[in-house]
Formats: C-alpha cells, structure tokens, sequence
C-alpha cells in the first residue's frame, strides 16, 4: 500500500511549529493527488489548510497509532521521523517518568535532575544475566551487553558516553563502572573493584567544574580501560585524558567556577593539615572568585574535601603525595593573587613584600628574585648578545596565568599517573571494556579553540557511529536472508578532511605557530585563501575575525582570538628554567625535558592517515592541536578493536527542572548526538520487523478460519500478508522475521482496529437486540397477568350466587374439622414415637454415664499405682545418683592421699640422692689428697737419687738441694696437717650423713612392710581370679556342647525349609486348575441370581395384586402404595411382609409360605455357594500370594542355606576357638600360679636384702633401685591383671557374638549384666568386677539349661559397633549413601535413626570418649557430603530431613519432660542414662539450619530462569495477547537463538518435583511450608521486580494473565494441601496487588481511594512506577493522566511507614524453626538393610 493513501479522514499527522518544534493535527478530509491543501483540525480545535506543492507535494509526516506511543525502543515505531522520535521521548520522560529509551543501538539517557530509586543493588541483580530487550532500557542494560559479549566473544568492548555539558555523561559513566564492579566482584584482598569506583571522586574534583549548564561539569575527556581476567572478574584499571580546559584555572565566566578542589582545600583551611598552606577564603582568591560565585546549593564543600581524601587513601596515594598535591594547588591560588603593577607604560613590576608571592615560593620552593624577575621581563638570544627586555603589565599577567595553567596540567597529568598506578594490580589482561565519557557537539554564542577541538573529535566519533550502524544493518539483513541494497547515508569524511588533511585547518595553525610573528588574522586570512572553495567552510557576511564550518549536526561560527596562543600554549623558558631549579621534588619532576617518543609508549601502535609534523628542535613543541590530534587518532584506533556500545546524554531543559521537557533543546541535541542519523538509517529500509509468532499473535484477528486451521504458523502468516497488502515490495520475509516498509505497521494496525470495532459493533447488535426482546417479553407477560386478573374478576362478579357462597362456606369448615383431626392423630403419633426414643435415649445415656465413672475410677486407680511406680523409680535413680557421688568423691580423696603420698616418697628418694652425691664428692677430694701425697713422695725420691748423682759434682749443688730438701720437709709437714684437718672433717660429716640414712632405712622398713601387706592381699585376690576362671573354663566346655546340639537343630530346620520348597512347588501347579473351578462356580452363581431375580419379580407382581385386593377398601391409596413399593434390595425379605399380614385369606397365606419357603431354599443354596466362592477366592488369593512369594521365598532360602553353610563352615573355627580359650585359661592358670610363686620369693628375697643392707654405708642406691623394681615389679602385676581382665572381656565378646548367632537370650542377659554393674559398688572396681563376671556367667549358664525356643527376643533399640568399625559406619550411612538408591524404599529418617541407636549405645556403655568421637564423625561426615554436592537437590533435601530427625531423636529421648510428654513408656526407657547431648542438639541445629539455606539457594537457582517465562512472558489466558512491537534491541547479540522455553506449567511441575522429593525423604510438613513459603515469596518478588524494571508489562491483559498465574499457584497449593497452615499465598499479596492494579479503572477519586486502600503491601515508589509504566495494548485502553498519577501519589504521602526501595529484596530468607515433632516408631522395631552392608553392627 502507498504511503499515501494512508492519508485518509480522522488520520493525524505532525505539522512544523515555531514554538514546539512539531505539533499534532487530524485530517478532516482524505487527500487526492493535485490537492494543493490539506485540511487540517489542530488539538486545540482550531481548523487550518496545510499548503502543499503539486508538483511534488512534500506531506506532512504521519503520526503513530497511540497504540506504539511510548516505546522501549524508538526503531519499534511505525513512522520513523524526528516528529515521532521527539513525542515518544516526551511522553516517555513527562508522563511516565522514564528516562531511557532505546534508539536502535544507541540508548538514550534524558537527565532527570532528581534521584531516582532506580539504581540500587537490587536493580543490578535484575538486568544481571538478562538479554538486553527483555527489561527496560537501562544503562545497566547496556553494561550487561557489554560484559556478556565480552565474556561469550572473547572481544573486547567499549561503551560511549556522550553529550552536551549538563546531561549526565558522568553519573551514567560511573553507574556503567559500578556496574562492572558489582557483578564482576573478585574473590582476592586487593579491592580493585572499590579502588576502580573511587577514582571517580578525585578525577572530578580536579576535573570538574561547576558551569552554567551542569554543577559538575567535566571539563576533559576521560576513557577509562576496566581490565579483567580469564575469569571475567576486574584486575585493574587505566585511565586516559583529553584536552583538559586548562584556561578555566585562571578565568571562569559569569556565574562559574574554578575546578571543585580548589574551592575543598578553601572550606577546610581551618584544619591543621591546612594550616601551613596559609589559604584564605574562597572569595579572597582571584582564580577562585572571578566568577561571582563560590558555592553550590546542595553541595559541601568540606565533606566533599573529605571524601577526595579517603578516595586518595583507598588508592593507596600516601600522606606525603596528598601533601604535595594540596601545595601545589595552594601555591596556584597565591600565584593568582600576586599582584602585578604597571612601572611606566612599557614596564612591570612585583612588590618584593607581597606576602602571596613569598607564599607561592615558600610552599614550591622556588627563588622569589627568580620568579619576580622572569614574570617582568623576557630574554632574546642574538645573534652576538643575549638581550632581557622587561614586558608590559598585560604581558606579565599573562605569564603569570601561562605558568599556573601550566603547573595545574602537569598536576593534573600527574595525579591521572598515579591514579593509573595504583589501579593496576598483578595479572595478565585477557580482555577490557573501555568507558568514554566525552564531550559532546557544542555550539555558543562565542566558540573558541575549545570547541573547535572539541567538534572535531565528534565529528570522528560520529563518522565511527555511522560506519558501525551501517555494518548492523547489513549483517542483520544477511543473517535473515533477505537481499542488501546500499542505504545512502550522511559521510561526514569531507569535513574530517577539511579539519585534520594536508592544508586543512589543522595543518595552518600549526604552520602559523612556527612563525614568531604570526598572528591569528594571518592564520585566518590563509584559511580564506585556501579553503574559500570547500562548500563545508565559509566566510561569515559581517565578519572578518570568523569562520564557519559545516558540520554533521549543524552549522558552527569560530571567533579567530586566541587560536594561536592555546595551539601554541607557551610558556616563557626562562620561567621554566626556574621551576626546574625548585627545591620542590614534585614541581622540578613537571618541568624536565620530555624524552622524544613519549606519546604512546603504551604499546599500541597508531597509524595516522599522514604523517605528523616532526618539531625541528626543542623550540618547536609539538603544538596542542598535534598532541589532540595523536590522541584521537590512538582513541579511534582503540575504539575501532572493540565492539562500540553507546549511549546519548540529553539535557532536558536548561533551568534543570526535574522532568521539565522543552523540545527545542531535546531536537537539537538528537540532531547533534546522531539519534537522527540512526533513525534516517533505518528508516530507509525495512525499519519495523516482527517475529513470525509476534505477528501470528497480534494479527490473528485478520486472518479467516482456515488460515488459522493451517499448522504451518510461518506459512499462514505469509498467506495473510499476501492478501493483506498487494505491494511486495513493502514487506519482506526473513528467517526469523518479517521486514515492513515504513508505515505498513500503522497500516496493519488500522486494519485491525477496524476489525475490532466492527467485531465491537457485531456484539453490541446483538447483545441490544437480546436486551430490548428480554425487555419486551417481561412487559408482555405481566399485561397478560394484569389481563388474567382483570377478566377473572370480571367472570366472579357475574357468576357468583348465594346458593354458591354458602356451599363453599360449608366446604371449608368441613375441610377444618377434617383437617383437625388428621393432625391430632398425627400428632399422637409423634408424641407417642418421642416418648419411646426419649426412654430408650436416657436410658443409653445412663448406662454411657455409668461406664463412663467405672473408667474413671478404674483409671485412677492405675494412676495411682504408676505414680507411686514413678515416684520409686525417681527415688532409686536419685539415690543411685548420690551413692555414685559418694563414690567418685571418695575415690577422689584416695587418689588424692596417694598423690600426696607419692610426693613425700619422691622427696625422700631426692633427698637420699642428694646425700649419696655429697659423700661420693667427699671421697673423691679424699682420694686427690692421697694422690698428692703419693705425688709428693716420688718426687721426694727422685730429689733423693739426683742428690747422690750430684755430690760428686759440686759442693754448691748439695748446699742448694739441701736447702730445697729443708723447704720441701716443710712444706710435707704442712701438707700433713692439712690432710689430717680434711679427714677429720669428712669424718665427723660422714657420721651425720650415716645417722640420716639409718633414720631413712628405718622409715622404708616400715613402707617396706606395708607393701608386703598389699603384695598379699594382692595374691589372695589373684587366687580368687584362679577360681573363677576355672569356673569360667569349665562352663565354656558346656557351651560348646549345647553349640553343638544348636547346629544339629539347624540342620534339621534346613532340611524342613528345603521339603516346604518341594510342597510349594507342587501348589503352584494346581492353580490353573482351581481357577477354572473358580470360574465354573461364578458362571453357575451368576445363573442362580438371575433365576433368583426372575422369580423374586414375579413373587412381587403376584405380592402387589393380593395386597391391593385385600386393602383395596380398607386403607388409603398412599399406605397401598407405599407397601407395595419396595425396591430390588427388598426382594429377599418379603417373609417380613408376609407375616405382617396374619390374618389374610387360607390360599393367600399358603402361596405365601410356598414362596418363602423357595425363597429360603435360594438363599441357603446362594449362601453356600458364595461361602463356597469366598473360599475358593480366599484359596485363590491364598495360592497367588504364594505364588508371588515364591521367587522371594526361593531367593530367601537360597541365601538363608547360604548363610547356613557359611556358619556350618564357621563351627570347626568356633570350635578351635574353643579349644584355644580352654587351652589360653590352662596356660593363664599356669601363669598366676608361678607369678604368685616368682612374687613371693621375690618379696623374701627383697626383704633379706634390704636387711642385709641396713647395716651398710655404700647401700643407698641398691636400695633405691630395689625400691624401684618393687614399684616396677607393681605396676607388672598390675599389667597382667589389667591383661587378664582383657583377655576375660575379649572371651566374653566372643561368647556373646555366639550368643547372638545361636542363641535367642543374648540380649535379655546383656541387659541383665548392664543392670548388674550399674548396682556395684565403685570403691574396689578390680574385685566388684570380676564378682560381676563371675555372677553373669553363672545366671547364663542357669538360663542355658531352660529351652531357648519359649522366650522371645526383646531388643532395646540400640546398634553395637566396634570403635575400629566407626569409620566404616561414617562411610555406610553417610558418605555412601544415595538418596535414589535403597533409601528410598527405607523408613524415613532412617539414617538418622540408626546413627541415634548408636548413640544410644554409647551412651549406655557410659563410653564418653566413643560417643564423643562418633557424634564429631556424624557432623564432619554430613558437612562433607553437603560440601562435595552443594548443588544436589535430592541429596540436601534427604539430609536436612535427617538432621531434622537427629534433632527431634536428640530431643525426645533427652530425657528432660518438655520432650516426653507423648512418649510412650517404652520410649521413656529408651531415654538417654548418662550423657547431656544439649551442646549437640545446638550443632545439628546449625548444621540443619546450614543445610537449609544451601538447599533453599538450589531451589532459588533452578527456578530463577522459570519464573519470569513461565509467570510474565507466556500466555496461560488463550485468546488474550499482549504482544506488541520489540523494535531493534530485541536482536540484541547476547540472545542464544535455543534458549528453553518456560511456562507456568513448567514452574508447577518443578515445584511439584521438589515436592515429592521432599515428601519422598519423609521431611516434616512444617519445614515443607517453610520451604513452600520461601520459594513462592522468590516467585513473587522476582516477577513483581520485572512488572517494576518492563514497561511492556504493565498493561491490563498481563494483569489478568498475572492473576490467572497466581490462581494456578493457589490450586498447586490446595492440591499439595499447603493452603492452610502457611503462609505462601501471603507472599504474593504485592504481586496480586500490582496485577490488580494493572486492571483496575485509573480515572476518578474514588479510584485512587480504592487504590490506596487495596494496595496496602505496595510502597508509594512501587505504586507510582506502575501507572507511570502503564502501556495500553489496543486503542481501546487509556493511558493512566499525569494528574491521576500525581493524585494518588498526593494521598500515599498520608501512608505512615513503609520502604521506599522500588525493588523487593529476592535475596531475603525468612528465618527457619525447627519444630519439635515426637515419633511414634520405636528404635527397637528397626531392621538393618542389607543392601547398607551393616553387617558388623549388631541388635542389643
């Protein structure tokens, strides 16, 4: 169809306006070609003519069908124009409050100026994991698409932002990386994720500024790389800048300010790390002040000054750097105020006392005589000479300002640096998603060389925009098969060209830089010779200092002043010379010669379309235009290797009103962001395309019934495009999709609009017709009625006598008398039959009440018998407990006198130690005194021979040696003396030391003979084991041979079960003979009831005819009838009637017993043959049953003869056992007699030692070690006692697992041994023990000689284990154990169950050791299996069902009365005796608690996916759409094409598999609600969180399909019997109420008062969201009014309380109870599977 016949009458269109930009007018009459108007009426009412050209009439775009107003994405529109762009965008951000909107690939962010609840953790959690399309537009939408391409492509990505200064470009470049950060958060300690966010506070403090379009404008471009791992989880971050405004340093215009951190430091100049900056006031500093004002409304300074700091900490930015940072911008601020004056007309000066240049010197550390020189004067370098000329004040100031701007660019490139540096974190980088927030197209009053750059880099992002839609649009095209026609499209490469080519723009202002002299009219005059033949340049008409460049968006005006001078942006050298000899570290760092090469030394190589100009020396600096130019060209490079995402930042108005929408403004900014250009792209081609199943669904109503029989969707809807629209060429059909024309979908929805109403109109006729006939029918009756009455008076008045009158008068005074006395006689009756129930009723009561007191009485009797039971049993367990306290504190003071005694022995064997140490010293000098004497001697002797050697020598030599022999006599006596003094001495102590060791050996004479008093009381007790283990000997030989005699029985019982076998099997073969007895006897029974039938009918007939004759006069009809009506199952009793009438005629009463007595015949022969058929059908069941058995039974025999030969082969190993025990006990018996022998002797022995060495000196140590082997010969006795004891307990484990195997009285003797041991005494355990022992085997021994086989077993519901078989335990039951295998088909609780008999065990063997170990295997056995299938369902819920048993068994048989309050007396006994397993309970609490949560979060993971398909997208209503348009985003990219499809039903059946697990694995129905009530409050919260964040879904048919689902969800409920008693259906009360909200009517007050009272779950936020996301479905709906909105948000202010979260929270769990639910199975009637392999437990 063509465009232009859709031109028609009531069709609206957009006409331009001068004040709006477009407005809205409806066409009064249908257009025809060569009309030279069109008559238009606007909304106002007015009528104008639209003036067309008839040659080529230019029409008027069309507008939308209201239907596609208010679009997620824009490209879903029908028309695609800037009229339609502009008014979905409107009615988007003023009616219903939403500020994104998608525009093909680019998303569209209107700034909002108010705080939205639209970006909490809750709403990343939502868009985390979404296809982009299926939410709401969102600049977390497009993160996520950025992430998940990444991620899935492996290819980096990158997200532009851009926009006019004041639209938001920074807050939604943080929200982007916020973004990142959350849901790429990384499991190390390094943060980078925070440190990442906190780079955003610092760069806009020293990058941002407040303007008169934006607070916080960004005055530089800023691309941040967001570095992440394999594992796609961030590992760093880098940071690129561009054209920094550095003249907003030193000039800010009217109503502006400098940078944010100037103005910081200036509010916290107060502060001590401030103090030495000596800051001032804002208002006092002239760079801070020039603008009028210094402070924002809304904004503190000081806090902001803080936050800086602590991001600077985060980022690991020392104290030291901070420090440095604030002097140089404090030294910044006191440079501005440094005053310049004027000396002459040619000269400047600076005062030499002005405080703020000694200031700027002190804090930068630079020469004051330096600075004030080289700002007043220049240096010129000659040719011969060097000449310093002094500049003008003008001059002056502006290399004043030219060395702040500097110094701040240096900061600032510095604190980007470091920023960089702490953002990079250890790793490899496997991919990155670039962030660029830049500035968009600009155009003032007056543009500059800022703009200017800034235009130029907008114009190459926008050539890169186009390129990229360009390639969408062609690869969706050949992804759908359909054929590709080049799109023209605007190229903005020649302005590029005329920009940045050679002789460009570009290019002469940096030729014109290279001359000294060059001015900025020469550059421009060249610019006029050059370029004046470019169409895209111009020469403005009245100027002469401009020029004009056409670009993509518009045209702009340059003002020429001050080109050269910022391109140049020079500094003096002889200023930078100076800051090169600063003592400042970091301001000497900013002014070092720069390597050649730095820029990009990143390592990214940038292939420019030419060469740049090399500077020829170090005077011509690469020129700020070159260095822009390089980075653009690195920044295109960048962006040209990832896949672009971009998003658009609109400034709304320019007052920044919230929600102010002044379209002027909004249309310039589409036109230059490149929203236009994408809609101009689409729109000349195939711009609305619908899936197949989309336009089946919204079009179904176009097509006939037997389009809608074909089962091939995509052929139908081919079928039906065919017929509807003739042209081909304004549709095409894709794979996937079909592609329309521009305006084919506004058609097609005019035709179904008119389908509807003349449906509409169909069911209107119709349902008026069947009112008015209704109407007319009830008004025909009731003058018929009216007539009937009208005419029956008429006839009565002529008709009715006297005569007449009196009759009928006698008539009703018969007929009450009559009547009277029917109900007296009625009523005797009744009074009668009451009377009668009445007697037989008191008297039931009576005898009810007497029975009644009889129990009563006879249960107080037992009452009081139990009671006193209890009250002894508390008694003896009382004093039990207090004669074991006795016990334990009297063997506690023992032990205690033992220690004490053992320390006094110790003491005294340290004591004699010490002594024999001290003589051993004393002997020892005696023995050196001895040998010195001996030493003297010979020497003497050999003084003596070399005497007599030496006479002969000379005389002087004898003199001499008689001299030495005098001196050595001398020295002999002395040492004589001494020796003697020294023996004396050691005589006189030696005498002492032999006085003490007497008094010792007198006090271990007397110990001695203490030990031999024990040693013999100690071998009488040995004596007595002697006996008892002769005893013990001789009954094991007894036992061997009733063991014997056991087997021969069993080997008779095998042979009975082998000739039941053969029985068995002849029974099988008779069963097909007696069922076809069987079935004989039921065809002759079948036969007999039919005659029986027969002829009890014809008795009947005959019955009926005899009874009417005889009461035919004498009895009313009624009573006749009512006896002769009795039915088929009165057929056999008719001898009941018959004998009621006695007194009928002879014959009568002669056919009548004939028939009862044939009757009776039937019956006995009916009676005995079904007694015959019951029989045989018994038998039958009988022989089945036997016959089903029989595979079990011969399976069971077979493994029973197994287990016999196994045990058959096990008897000659018992009986070599045996023999060894006897053989063991004879060689033990040997033993005691020779140690009894080997310790008396030796006990002589060590008597006569110990007095023999009484009366010796050198006794000591043997003593000592006599002593010694006396206490080690103690402790061996000990040891083979404690051996002995061993070996008794082992024979007596090995009796009873004999016992066990054979014998039916093992358990009632073990309970009688337990009960033994608990009444000993404890003071001498040694002796009570083997008395016990003794005792024990001569009860069983007595109970052996009673026949074994008339005693049954009775089991005390407790599981034996060996301590080495605990592991294996742990490993059964716990780890090994599957819930699918045979637990299944196990009680449920059943390992709980087993585990807590084996506790019990423990418990009653008073073993702490072995409980504790076996509850600390249980735990850590269940926490590994839980860890290693932390995401089986089945597994969690069969262990939290067992935990929760655990818990309840701990609890009940705890023992305390809270728990036994059900318990049965059995149960009561079974309690636990020794052990307080309180602490625990307190652990399987926790651990149950932790299975819950685990096993709740793998429910909450699989049906996360299900619920928002199964609850939102899919129909479960058939015949009620909501399907509409989806526009371009949903071809989104990170769409998987096989994704499932979900349902409702699919949600159902996973809660109902979770269900019957659950129910399988015997969980309690209290912890089911619980579970039930968690996952249905998930269900609602994550679909009320969609309706929330999808417009597309607040429409009154997703209502409905909405409340149809929750219905579905309540039946679930009442099937499972879940309603009652939880609270699951009360969770989804905020999503039953927004559904309701979505249908109900949203005009009037009372509407809005009926909203606030039904929405009582619902907050203010989350109402208000609805109806502004309200979206009609079909031209019948109404949007909700603005006014509405705001009234019912007017009374919700009225609402106390309540959150104001717009998202509900779907990670909150409600807190879990375990309650306690007593068993009713007793642990005695348990049996041990055997497919559990438990064969080494054992039933007590």
């Amino acid at each position: 169809m063509a465009l232009s016949e859709l031109y028609t009458k009531y069709n609206r269109v957009w006409i331009p306006d001068a004040e709006h930009v477009w407005k809205s007018a409806e066409i009064l009459s249908d257009f025809k070609p060569g009309d030279e108007t069109l008559q238009l009426q606007l909304e106002d009412g007015t009528e104008t003519l639209y003036p067309l050209d008839t040659s080529s009439p230019q029409l008027p775009h069309l507008r939308n069908p209201d239907i596609l107003v208010g679009e997620n994405d824009l490209t879903a529109l029908s028309y695609l124009h800037e009229p339609a762009v502009l008014h979905n965008l409107k009615v988007r951000f003023v009616e219903s409050k939403i500020i994104y909107t998608y525009c093909g690939i680019i998303l569209v962010a209107v700034n909002p100026y108010k705080q939205l609840h639209i970006y909490g953790d809750a709403v990343i959690h939502a868009y985390s994991g979404q296809n982009m399309g299926d939410m709401d537009p969102h600049i977390f939408a497009v993160a996520e698409e950025a992430y998940k391409l990444m991620a899935r492509n492996n290819k980096n990505q990158s997200i532009i932002v851009s926009g006019e200064s004041g639209a938001g470009k920074t807050v939604s470049a943080r929200y982007a990386m916020r973004y990142f950060a959350m849901v790429s958060k990384s499991g190390s300690n390094t943060h980078v994720e925070d440190k990442v966010l906190a780079s955003n506070p610092i760069t806009e403090a020293i990058g941002n500024a407040k303007t008169t379009r934006n607070d916080n404008s960004s005055r530089f471009g800023k691309y941040t790389e967001i570095s992440f791992d394999r594992r796609y989880q961030i590992i760093g971050a880098n940071m690129r800048t561009y054209l920094l405004e550095k003249s907003r340093v030193v000039s800010q215009s009217e109503s502006e300010r400098n940078y944010h951190i100037f103005y910081q430091m200036c509010a916290c100049a107060d502060q001590p790390e401030f103090k030495s900056l000596r800051l001032l006031r804002a208002d006092e500093f002239r760079y801070t002040n020039m603008g009028g004002e210094t402070c924002i409304e809304g904004v503190d300074d000081r806090k902001d000054m803080e936050e800086t700091r602590r991001t600077f900490s985060l980022l690991g930015l020392t104290e030291d750097f901070q420090a440095d940072v604030f002097k140089v911008l404090a030294g910044i601020l006191h440079l501005g105020n440094v005053e310049i004056r004027n000396v002459g007309s040619d000269k400047s000066s600076v005062s030499s006392s002005d405080p703020h240049m000694a200031a700027f010197c002190d804090l930068l550390g630079v020469s004051p005589d330096g600075v004030t020189r080289w700002l007043c004067h220049r240096r010129f370098v000659m040719v011969t000479e060097t000449v310093v000329k002094p500049v003008t004040r003008k001059r002056a100031v502006n290399a004043r300002d030219a060395l702040a701007k500097q110094i701040y660019s240096h900061l600032f490139d510095c604190v980007i640096h470091k920023i960089n540096a702490a953002l990079q974190v250890p790793g490899k980088q496997h991919s990155f998603i670039g962030v660029l927030d830049i500035y968009g197209f600009e155009t003032f009053d007056i543009n500059s060389f800022e703009q200017f750059c800034i235009n130029y880099a907008n114009e190459k992002l926008q050539q890169q925009f186009n390129l990229h839609v360009f390639k969408l649009e062609q690869e969706e095209y050949m992804k759908e098969d359909i054929p590709w026609t080049l799109i023209d499209f605007y190229d903005n490469q020649p302005v590029i060209d005329l920009i940045e080519a050679k002789m460009g723009i570009l290019d002469l202002l940096d030729e014109e830089c290279l001359f000294p002299q060059g001015t900025d009219q020469n550059w421009l005059q060249k610019l006029y010779n050059y370029l004046a033949d470019n169409p895209l340049f111009e020469k403005p008409r009245m100027s002469n200092e401009a020029f004009i460049i056409q670009h993509f968006a518009d045209k702009v005006e340059y003002q020429c002043w001050g080109f050269l001078e910022k391109n140049r942006d020079t500094l003096y050298e002889e200023l930078v010379d100076t800051m090169r000899t600063s003592k400042f570290p970091l301001l000497a760092n900013f002014f070092l010669e720069e390597e050649p090469g730095g820029v990009g030394s990143k390592g990214i190589k940038v292939r420019p379309a030419r060469p740049g100009v090399k500077p020829a020396n170090k005077n011509h600096r690469t020129t700020v235009g070159e260095k822009f130019r390089s980075s653009l060209y690195l920044l295109m490079e960048t962006l040209n290797a990832t896949t672009p995402h971009y998003v658009r930042c609109i400034k709304p108005n320019e007052e920044k009103i919230p929600f102010e929408y002044d379209s002027k403004r909004v249309v310039q900014q589409l036109r230059a962001c490149g929203v236009l250009e994408t809609i101009h792209i689409s729109a000349q081609s195939y711009p609305s395309r619908w899936t197949y199943i989309e336009f089946y669904s919204r079009y179904s109503v176009l097509m006939s019934q037997q389009e809608l029989r074909l089962d091939d969707k995509k052929q139908t809807c081919r079928t039906v495009l065919q017929r509807l629209i003739q042209d081909s060429n304004q549709y095409k059909f894709g794979r996937t999709k079909i592609f329309f024309r521009a305006g084919q979908v506004a058609y097609l929805e005019k035709l179904r609009l008119d389908r509807l109403r003349g449906a509409c109109v169909t069911i209107q006729k119709h349902v008026r017709g069947w009112s008015h006939r209704r109407k007319f029918l009830r008004m025909r009756d009731a003058a018929i009625v009216l007539q009937q009455y009208v005419r029956g008076q008429r006839q009565i008045r002529k008709s009715v006598t006297a005569a007449a009158l009196k009759q009928g008068w006698a008539a009703v005074v018969i007929q009450r008398y009559w009547r009277g006395y029917l109900t007296r006689q009625i009523y005797r009756m009744v009074r009668s039959s009451s009377i009668t129930i009445q007697a037989f009723t008191r008297g039931w009561i009576a005898r009810k009440r007497y029975k009644k007191m009889v129990e009563v009485q006879k249960a107080l009797i037992l009452q009081k018998y139990a009671r006193a039971w209890l009250a002894r049993r508390r008694f003896q367990t009382l004093r039990r407990l207090v004669h074991n306290v006795q016990l334990s504190y009297r063997c506690q003071q023992l032990r205690k006198k033992l220690e004490d005694q053992g320390k006094e022995n110790r003491g005294l064997l340290e004591r004699l130690t010490s002594l024999a140490g001290s003589h051993a010293q004393g002997l020892d000098k005696l023995h050196s005194l001895e040998a010195q004497l001996g030493k003297s001697a010979t020497e003497k002797a050999s003084l003596e021979e070399r005497e007599k050697k030496s006479k002969e020598d000379a005389t002087k030599t004898i003199a001499q040696l008689q001299q030495e022999k005098d001196r050595f006599i001398v020295e002999k006596q002395d040492l004589e003396k001494k020796l003697a003094d020294s023996a004396t001495e050691m005589k006189d102590r030696f005498d002492q030391i032999k006085t003490t060791l007497k008094e010792d050996l007198e006090r271990e004479e007397r110990l001695r003979k203490i030990a031999e008093n024990n040693l013999e009381l100690q071998k009488e007790d040995h004596e007595k084991e002697v006996e008892v283990l002769r005893e013990e000997n001789r009954r094991l030989k007894e036992e061997r041979v009733r063991l014997q005699r056991q087997l021969e029985e069993e080997a008779q019982v095998n042979t009975e079960l082998q000739d039941q076998v053969i029985q068995l099997t002849k029974h099988v073969k008779v069963i097909p003979e007696l069922r076809k007895d069987l079935h004989n006897l039921q065809t002759q029974r079948d036969d007999l009831d039919r005659r029986m039938k027969e002829q009890s009918e014809q008795a009947k007939a005959k019955m009926s005819v005899i009874t009417r004759q005889l009461l035919g006069g004498m009895v009313e009809e009624e009573v006749i009838s009512r006896l002769t009506s009795d039915g088929p199952d009165q057929i056999y009793e008719v001898g009941d009637l018959l004998t009621a009438f006695d007194g009928l005629q002879k014959a009568t009463r002669v056919l009548e017993n004939r028939q009862r007595e044939q009757k009776e015949g039937y019956d006995s022969q009916v009676e005995g043959l079904a007694f015959k058929v019951e029989h045989l059908q018994k038998e039958n069941n009988q022989l089945q049953k036997l016959f089903r058995e029989k595979t079990s039974v011969n399976d069971a025999i077979g493994q029973e003869v197994a287990r016999l030969n196994q045990e058959n082969m096990v008897i000659p190993e018992l009986r070599q056992q045996v023999s060894e025990l006897q053989r063991h006990k004879q060689e033990v018996e040997v033993q005691l007699e020779e140690q009894s022998r080997e310790m008396t002797e030796k006990i002589e022995e060590i008597s006569k030692k110990l007095q023999m060495n009484v009366e010796e000196e050198g006794s000591q140590r043997r003593l000592l070690k006599q002593h010694e082997e006396v206490e080690r010969e103690k402790e061996e006795v000990e040891r083979r006692v404690e051996e002995l004891e061993e070996v008794i307990r082992r024979q007596k484990n090995t009796e009873s697992e004999a016992k066990t195997r054979f014998s039916q009285e093992a358990s009632r003797l073990t309970a009688e041994n337990m009960d033994f041991e608990e009444q000993l005494d404890m003071k001498d355990r040694l002796i009570r023990k083997l008395q016990n022992q003794i005792k024990s085997l001569q009860t069983s021994e007595k109970a052996n000689q009673t026949p074994a086989p008339t005693i049954p077993k009775e089991y005390l519901g407790m599981l034996e284990y060996k301590r080495e078989d605990e592991p294996k335990l742990i490993q059964y039951i716990i780890l090994d154990l599957k819930p699918r295998g045979v637990v299944v088909n196990m009680i449920p609780g059943m390992a709980a169950q087993l585990l807590f008999m084996c506790v019990r065990h423990a418990d009653y063997l008073n073993d702490g050791a072995k409980l504790k170990s076996l509850m600390n295997g249980i735990i850590s056995g269940v926490k590994k299996v839980i860890t290693d299938h932390q995401a089986d369902f089945e597994l969690l819920s069969f262990w939290l069902s067992n935990m929760y048993h655990m818990l309840n068994c701990l609890k009940q048989y705890s023992g305390e009365e809270e728990f036994m309050k059900q318990n049965t007396p059995r149960q009561n006994k079974n309690c636990l005796q020794n052990f307080d397993l309180s602490e625990h309970r307190q652990i399987f609490s926790d651990l149950a608690i932790r299975i819950y949560h685990q096993f709740i979060s793998v429910m909450e993971k699989a049906l996360l996916p299900m619920i928002v398909p199964g609850m939102l997208e899919h129909e479960s209503l058939q015949g009620i759409s909501s399907m509409k348009p989806t526009g371009f985003r949903k071809r989104s990219n990170s769409i998987y094409e096989d994704q499932e499809v979900y349902t409702i039903s699919s949600l159902l059946q996973q809660l109902s598999l979770y269900h019957s697990t659950m129910s399988q694995h015997g969980m309690e129905e209290g912890l089911v609600r619980q579970a039930v009530k968690q996952i249905f409050f998930l269900v609602g919260a994550a679909t009320l969180n969609n309706i929330l964040l999808r417009k597309d879904m607040c429409s009154c048919r997703k209502g409905m399909q909405i409340r149809c689902n929750i219905s579905y969800l309540e039946e679930w409920l009442k099937e499972k019997d879940l309603l009652q008693g939880t609270s699951a259906m009360e969770t989804l009360k905020p999503l039953s109420q927004a559904a309701w909200l979505l249908q109900v009517n949203k005009t009037t007050d009372d509407d809005a008062k009926e909203i606030i009272e039904q929405c009582s779950e619902l907050n203010t936020v989350q109402i208000v969201k609805i109806l502004n996301s309200y979206t009609p479905i079909d031209d019948f709906e109404k949007r909700v009014a603005p006014s509405f909105v705001r009234k019912v948000q007017g009374l919700l202010q009225d609402r106390e309380g309540g959150s104001s979260q717009l998202m509900l929270d779907t990670q909150y769990h409600f807190q879990v109870t375990f309650p306690f639910t007593p068993s009713s199975q007793a642990l005695e009637l348990h049996q041990l599977p055997s497919s559990l392999r438990l064969g080494f437990l054992t039933r007590i």
